[in-house]
């Protein structure tokens, strides 16, 4: 699976150099094996971990994708773009169904099958700060159940980076984050509890007692600042889709 991932990831860069050339833009200057990996580190993390890893950067890949298709107008944009979007779906099926075959897929909350269709007759249906709350309809624990999965992924990778990084004021800063993830986890589970559906599973053991620093400081800190970009994203569409007040206001201060 990561022969297959990091075979994707090559035809990318290359791809993208050449858009960048033949418009005589400047190549980026990104990262590098030789400057930013060390080949010869132990593990920081398991397998386990690395597909449950895959598993949110593919969903991340998916979405990422997705907009940048339909904000292209270039034809040969859009058709590389919709390749990426096959890629990556083809990719987040071979995963979803590695993790299935190991049993440690998170399944989402499952809910009993409802008897009959119901409507909304008046705006109790929103309430939430005051009064009688309703229990969670499906987008919601959807919302849920999902950004808590890729909260969790945040802070194993925050541990194990904290961990193993050389520069103090870096590693304040993951501790900052993981501290930060680790109360949105424990607010947005509480949800769940309250209206007795279980949480996705925490992954804070799969990280190894490795202390060699298996990337450099900076492509760790980048890594980290992407995440929580998208999850700005994330928690944004969570709280559009949220018709309990409450809900939106849970998410209101993580965007």
């Amino acid at each position: 699976m990561l022969v297959f991932v990091l075979t994707i990831a090559e035809s990318h860069i290359g791809k993208i150099k050449d858009f960048l050339n033949e418009e005589n833009y400047p190549v980026l200057k990104g990262f590098s094996i030789k400057e930013d990996v060390q080949l010869s580190a132990p593990p920081l993390f398991t397998d386990t971990f690395m597909l449950v890893y895959m598993h949110v950067m593919a969903l991340l890949g998916l979405t990422g994708y997705a907009g940048a298709v339909a904000t292209s107008a270039r034809a040969d944009q859009i058709t590389y773009f919709v390749q990426c979007n096959k890629e990556t779906m083809e990719l987040y099926e071979r995963i979803v169904g590695l993790m299935l075959n190991k049993g440690i897929y998170n399944k989402p909350p499952r809910i009993n099958t409802p008897s009959k269709v119901d409507f909304v007759n008046d705006q109790r249906y929103l309430t939430g700060w005051f009064g009688k709350k309703r229990h969670l309809n499906v987008l919601e624990i959807s919302a849920l159940s999902f950004n808590m999965i890729k909260v969790i992924v945040k802070v194993v990778l925050e541990i194990g980076f904290g961990q193993v990084c050389q520069t103090k004021e870096i590693q304040k800063y993951f501790q900052k984050g993981k501290n930060l993830c680790e109360k949105q986890f424990g607010g947005l589970s509480s949800i769940l509890t309250k209206d007795e559906l279980s949480s996705p599973a925490s992954w804070v053991a799969e990280v190894t007692n490795s202390t060699v620093p298996p990337f450099s400081d900076k492509l760790m800190l980048n890594h980290i600042v992407i995440m929580v970009s998208a999850a700005v994203g994330y928690f944004g569409a969570a709280a559009a889709v949220s018709q309990r007040r409450d809900l939106a206001l849970e998410y209101t201060p993580h965007c």
